[in-house]
């Protein structure tokens, strides 16, 4: 059992009515199946609202502002989400405790930035002035609005991964889509203008490569380092630089997921585009599904952030059976490089575990692995596990 990785409080004063509903829905969101494959305890959503010593009190303290009883650990990343509202402008304002309270949370948080951070959620009638605004007012909120839960996934994701840089999707498509090339460009032109309406960054060839670069070698890096969007179109799947980036994300264990355009369909898909999460497209102008393929690519983009975090933490607590944590189910083309990358330091009858997250692989992909492995000389040696499987079999 690994020690807790992230844990989420939501703090709002009662008489917000709007804080309960930022509280649910952002507990139904990282409580739902986007996250559920990772080792559990990976997440957990905790809400500050209550009076703890007396009602209309401040809430039960923070775990690092006081310490949790009985010697419990406190959680490597801590979030906190304070919901402005007039209701806590209003403690905050005339009482101490509720004062006290939120600029103890500010101050633990910027003692330990890489493990605390705090992301203001603003209510409708928020205030820009007072106590509140002057404690933690000068950190950038997000609206409660339709992007909430994508908002404060990117943050996250983006504070769990330490290096401080913006979530960037990369925008793989087809020059031409055929039969309807002009649906494409629509297509493409609303991604990148709805993509401008988040806190994404984009990566778009036709105007991000610049003159004179290698733009080989750019299109693959960028592949290689950001959360790819393909917006499979009728075309794509026979496109070899399509192919290509796809299959360079794939390989760097970087985030793919398929906007399905297809309009007349394809004589035949490409093996290297399959295994992804995919959203259709229904018609040329779709915000809903586009919306919907940017949430579910910021969710891939946190979950991977924190399976890399809970390999560091299952080495550091000893746990080091994993040969390979693979940010998503292996497929062919990613046991192979793996395999390929591993075949001078392979020991003699050395058992290779491949974990990665639920759910776990059917059947029969289970045993069309078992049977590449076997091809290159490791029969009976590499063992695919989830979670799940890997706590049945005690590792």
């Amino acid at each position: 059992m690994l020690p807790p990785l992230l844990e989420i409080y939501v703090v709002w004063h009662p008489e917000d009515e709007g804080g309960a509903v930022v509280a649910d829905r952002l507990v139904d969101h990282f409580h739902g199946t986007a996250f559920s494959g990772l080792i559990g305890g990976a997440i957990e959503v905790f809400t500050r609202s209550q009076g703890w010593d007396s009602p209309g009190g401040s809430p039960r303290p923070l775990p690092f502002v006081e310490a949790l009883p009985y010697g419990i650990a406190e959680a490597e990343l801590t979030v906190v989400v304070p919901v402005f509202g007039v209701g806590l402008a209003a403690a905050v304002e005339d009482d101490r405790p509720w004062r006290e309270y939120i600029q103890q949370l500010r101050a633990k948080a910027d003692a330990r930035p890489q493990e605390i951070c705090v992301l203001p959620v603003r209510l409708s009638n928020a205030v820009s002035e007072g106590v509140l605004y002057d404690a933690i007012g000068d950190l950038q909120s997000t609206a409660s609005g339709v992007g909430l839960c994508r908002d404060v996934a990117q943050a996250i994701a983006q504070f769990a991964q330490r290096d401080g840089q913006r979530l960037k999707v990369f925008l793989s498509h087809t020059k031409r889509a055929g039969p309807g090339d002009d649906a494409l460009s629509r297509i493409v032109r609303r991604v990148r203008e709805l993509i401008l309406d988040t806190r994404l960054e984009d990566f778009f060839d036709a105007q991000d490569l610049q003159p004179g670069c290698d733009w080989s070698a750019q299109l693959l890096n960028e592949a290689a380092t950001g959360a790819l969007l393909a917006i499979r179109t009728d075309l794509y799947a026979t496109r070899e630089w399509c192919q290509k980036e796809l299959l360079t994300a794939k390989r760097a264990g970087m985030p793919v997921v398929i906007l399905d355009a297809l309009a007349e369909g394809e004589e035949r898909g490409s093996f290297l585009m399959d295994h992804v999460p995919r959203v259709p497209l229904h018609g040329t102008v779709d915000d809903d599904a586009i919306m919907r393929v940017l949430g579910q690519l910021v969710d891939e983009c946190l979950k991977r952030a924190l399976w890399r975090r809970q390999q560091e933490l299952a080495v550091r607590e000893g746990i080091d059976v994993v040969a390979w944590w693979a940010p998503h189910a292996p497929e062919p083309v990613t046991l192979v490089a793996w395999l390929n990358d591993r075949a001078t330091a392979l020991v003699p009858d050395d058992q290779l575990i491949v974990l990665h997250p639920d759910p776990p692989l059917g059947r029969d992909e289970q045993q069309a692995l078992e049977e590449l492995a076997s091809l290159g000389g490791l029969s009976d040696r590499v063992e695919i596990l989830t979670p799940r499987g890997l706590a049945i079999r005690g590792g």
